[in-house]
Parts: C-alpha cells; sequence; structure tokens
C-alpha cells in the first residue's frame, strides 16, 4: 500500500489534466490506491478559475470516465482529495508561498509529485521557481511530458535546465504507452513463456510490425501539430519505445536500471537512416479530404486553415536492428492521423514452416502470427493453422485463439496508463519512466530523418479513410511484405 503523498498537477485546468489525469486518479481511488492523507492540487491561472475548479473537474469526469464509472457518492469522496490552488509557472508571485505553506503543513517527509503539465518551453522555468521558492525536497519527483523538445539540441537543453534542480532519479519522463497494461504484459509475454522466449528472434520471426493509427484529426492541437508532425510527436516517443521493449534483451531483474539498460541497447543497435537511407526507407504522407465512417471529412490544410504545409499526418519507416537477435529482421514502424481505423498493436509475423508437407489441395498455408492489440481493446491473438472440422476432406485454415484480456479480469478493475504511472511516480518506481540517455539516443536517430525531409520532398498525400499513401504499401512489397490492417483478411 502506498504511504499518503501529494501530487501537484501544474496546468490542471488544461485538456490534458481534464482528460485524463483526473480521471486516473478518480479510479486509483475507487479502487483504494489513493491513500488517506493523498493530496491533489491542480494550479490553475486565476481565482476565479480556482472557485469554480471542483464543478469544472466534476463536468470532466463525468464526460471522460467510461460509462457507469462516475457516481455522485465517490465524487464527493474524491473531491476531498482536491486542492485547487492559483500559481502562475512563470512568475515568482506570492502565489508559491502559498503553494509551499501548503505543502509543508504536512512535512517535508511526505512524497512530493510535480506533474508538469505545461508546454516543454516552460519545463525550466517552472522548475527554477520550485527550487528558489524551496519547494523541492529529498522526497520530491518531476513529472514530465513528451516531446521533450524539437530535436536532439532543444531536448539536451531542456533535459539540462530540469537536470540544475532535479537529480535524474528524481525525473519521471512519461510516455503513457508505457503504462498501458498490455505494453507491460508483453516482457510477461516474452519472459515467462518458453513458447515465445525461445521463438523471439531472426531464426523464428520474418518481420514485425508497429503500427499505432487515429481517426482524428488536428482537434484542438493545430498549432503545436504542425511544427511538431507524425514524426516527432509519435515515432520519437511512443513507437521507439514500443520497439524497444519487443527487440530487448531479457533485463538481469525487472528493475529500473535493468530494463532501461536494455531499451538503451536497442536504441544504439539501431541502423541510421541518413541520406538517400531515408528516401529508401522512410515515407510521409500528408491527408486530403475523404470518407471516414460514412462521413466527409476536410484535409489537413484545411483543418489547419494554412494554403501550405509539408508536415506530415503520417509517417512509415523500415527499420533494422543490428545485433545477433534481430539481423535481417525487418521492423516496420507507421503512425497516421485520420486513418481508417482507431488503433495500436505489434503484429509479430513468424517464418513459414521448413518443410510442408501438405500438398496444394489443402489449400495455403499462412505464417503463425501473434497480433498484441493495446487498443481500442486489450487482447492477444495467435493465428494458427488448422484442419477444417466441418468436412472429410484434408483442408487447412488459419484460426486465431483469442485472449481478450478486459474480459478476462475482475470488473472492478479500469485499465488505465495515466493511473499505472502516477502512482508508480508516487511509489518512487521509475521502471517505466524513460531515462534522459534513451531520449538522447532516440533524437540521434530521428534528427537524420528530419534533416532529410528539410532538403527534399514533400509527403504523399492519401485521403482520410484510408490507411496511408501507396507508398507505404510498396515499401512493405519490396520485401514481399503487406501491412496487417486490423479489420481487414491478412
Amino acid at each position: 500500500m502506498l504511504n499518503p503523498f501529494d501530487i501537484v498537477i501544474f496546468g490542471g485546468g488544461g485538456d490534458l489534466a481534464l482528460r485524463k489525469l483526473l480521471p486516473a486518479m478518480y479510479r486509483a481511488y475507487q479502487e483504494g490506491n489513493l491513500p488517506e492523507g493523498s493530496r491533489v492540487l491542480p494550479t490553475v491561472r486565476a481565482e476565479e478559475q480556482k472557485e469554480q475548479y471542483l464543478a469544472t473537474a466534476e463536468q470532466a469526469l463525468q464526460s471522460h470516465l467510461s460509462e457507469g464509472e462516475y457516481n455522485a457518492k465517490d465524487w464527493q469522496a474524491f473531491a476531498q482529495f482536491l486542492v485547487p490552488v492559483v500559481v502562475n509557472v512563470t512568475e515568482a508571485d506570492d502565489n508559491w508561498d502559498a503553494l509551499k505553506d501548503i505543502l509543508d503543513a504536512d512535512g517535508e517527509d511526505k512524497s512530493r509529485v510535480f506533474y508538469l503539465s505545461l508546454p516543454p518551453a516552460v519545463y525550466g522555468t517552472c522548475c527554477e521557481l520550485l527550487s528558489q521558492k524551496g519547494l523541492i525536497t529529498d522526497n520530491s519527483r518531476v513529472v514530465v511530458e513528451k516531446p521533450i523538445g524539437y530535436c536532439g539540441k532543444s531536448a539536451e537543453e531542456i533535459n539540462g535546465k530540469i537536470a540544475q534542480f532535479f537529480d535524474e532519479n528524481q525525473i519521471f519522463r512519461i510516455d503513457h504507452y508505457l503504462g498501458k497494461e498490455t505494453v507491460q504484459n508483453l516482457m510477461a509475454l516474452r519472459f515467462a513463456n518458453a513458447l515465445f522466449e525461445n521463438l523471439w528472434d531472426a531464426k523464428s520471426i520474418d518481420n514485425i510490425q508497429i503500427s499505432i493509427s487515429e481517426t482524428v484529426g488536428l482537434e484542438s492541437r493545430a498549432g503545436f501539430y504542425d511544427k511538431a508532425g507524425a514524426l516527432r510527436d509519435m515515432v520519437q516517443n511512443h513507437l521507439l519505445q514500443l520497439l524497444c521493449l519487443v527487440a530487448m534483451e531479457s533485463p538481469s531483474k525487472l528493475n529500473a536500471n535493468s530494463i532501461r539498460a536494455e531499451k538503451l541497447k536497442v536504441l544504439e543497435a539501431l541502423r541510421p537512416l541518413v541520406g538517400e537511407d531515408v528516401d529508401d526507407n522512410v515515407v510521409r504522407g500528408q491527408y486530403v479530404p475523404g470518407d471516414l465512417n460514412g462521413k466527409l471529412v476536410p484535409g489537413y490544410l484545411e483543418e489547419l486553415g494554412e494554403g501550405s504545409s509539408t508536415t506530415e499526418t503520417f509517417v512509415a519507416i523500415r527499420a533494422h536492428i543490428d545485433n545477433w537477435r534481430w539481423a535481417g529482421v525487418p521492423f516496420y514502424l507507421r503512425t497516421g492521423k485520420r486513418m481508417k481505423k482507431r488503433c495500436a498493436e505489434i503484429v509479430v509475423e513468424y517464418k513459414p514452416v521448413s518443410h510442408n508437407v501438405y500438398g496444394p489441395s489443402v489449400g495455403p498455408i499462412q505464417p503463425n502470427r501473434l497480433e498484441i492489440r493495446l487498443q481500442p481493446e486489450e487482447s492477444i491473438q495467435l493465428t494458427l493453422m488448422s484442419k477444417r472440422l466441418d468436412n472429410l476432406e484434408m483442408q487447412l485454415e488459419p484460426v486465431t485463439l483469442n485472449i481478450e484480456l478486459s474480459q478476462q479480469y475482475s470488473k472492478g478493475f479500469h485499465s488505465d496508463a495515466y493511473k499505472r504511472l502516477m502512482l508508480d511516480a508516487a511509489a518512487n518506481n521509475p521502471a517505466l519512466f524513460i531515462h534522459r540517455d534513451e531520449v538522447r539516443e532516440a533524437w540521434q536517430w530521428i534528427d537524420p530523418i528530419i534533416a532529410r525531409w528539410q532538403e527534399k520532398g514533400t509527403p504523399s498525400l492519401y485521403r482520410a479513410g484510408s490507411w496511408g499513401p501507396e507508398a507505404a504499401d510498396e515499401l512493405l512489397e519490396e520485401n514481399n511484405h503487406a501491412w496487417f490492417n486490423v479489420g481487414e483478411k491478412a
């Protein structure tokens, strides 16, 4: 059981706090994981916002919790944990002193988590004010959101500024994909099952696909997104982190240092993509108007309100990891907005059987396939070849063993990546957070791709409601592979 803690959410009135962080803490309360004496302190900019905050928070929970999660009794109890405060994160005014008085009232031994739900440009300023006002104790941690910087240089500057006030073991860089229960289950699948442990290398696996597809467009993020694009927003963090978990060696122990060391080895072994290698192995796209679920949706430029932009809303990459385990195995990374379906999944395609004893009359024999779906549902599917049982002829067809994780376990538990990670930060458990060295290595691999795009070329166009530009399909066809698209026959 956790000891009582305080979590200060800077930017407590923002979209992330209201959509994700408050529902996460409400779920923690419902499940008995918010210890008595803990406090959630969302910061707002003005006294009026502070006075209205509980009403705003209740409305947010009603809007963003799943059906049946909200109830008035639990809300009234959870509201007692909420202590909204007024703080200007860029100005050393008296409100900081008031925040210090609130925190110090419970003593300096109590865990303090400072969650920076803020633009990365002000991370350094906020940390400096925390230090200047004496709020940082030995039992304090700071949680920072991605993306950290827009390139390797800017990331180093931001990380360097934070490091002036917090030790590395106090800095928790969050990637919410690492908090998903199915992502954590990936390690259990790999390292606790001989079936997969012995069949997880280039001798058995033909290719691995990691896809995160979104049906949404820009929503309210136009200003940020046009400066970032899909490569910075999704590949540099989410996709590379998933790649690390799929490809890493077994850690000697399941602790933060061992896991991070193995992830770092994967990033260091990634084959660099520079110059013409980018042209040959990376596809970028931008969506134009199209039909999405029977509705005509606008293109990127229409949503942006600009006449032109070369910002990518889609990226597909063929990557290789140059080590003994993965030599010759292509890893396909894909992400895009306004795609046909919303889904995040890892697909492991195995090699064909070494000797096919069946003749053509039994039908085509498809290689085995392992699908680990992260969202919207959480499931594990293993596709095997089996004899058809509805006739006497020897005919084979693929059948799927399906584990629906959401139905496998108790109804009282709600899988929530932010809940898991916020509680881990409170418990001082950094295993699922990202080390500064990982950020550095990821940017070293991404920066040359960005540099090449700035030299030449424009994004390939694709219709909203499709699976991306044709060039992405052609990228896999060069290796006689094809994307696995959820809901469609392989």
